[in-house]
């Protein structure tokens, strides 16, 4: 899967946890949950789960704590597939 593929598909993973659609729509890598499509902490774990869930990966609480911004979730999510 390439990085446009995945940022896709974390559109859709994010897309019930925003209320910034106009944000959601211009998705890109430099995207960051918090700050940008306002996601709290709650529903970060959720989104979180939701990957692990889709991708068929386990997400470790080091790599949850990176995982603030769409750059850091693609790396670890391509990370996860490729020690698959």
């Amino acid at each position: 899967m390439d990085r446009k593929e995945l940022i896709d598909s974390l559109k859709s993973i994010i897309e019930p946890y925003t209320t910034r659609v106009d944000t959601l729509e211009s998705i890109s890598e430099e995207t960051d949950f918090i700050h940008d499509l306002e996601i709290n902490s709650a529903n970060l774990v959720d989104i979180v789960l939701d990957i692990e869930e889709k991708f068929d990966v386990t997400i470790d609480n080091t790599e949850m704590e990176r995982m603030l911004n769409v750059r850091a979730a693609i790396d670890i999510i391509q990370s996860k597939l490729n020690d698959k």
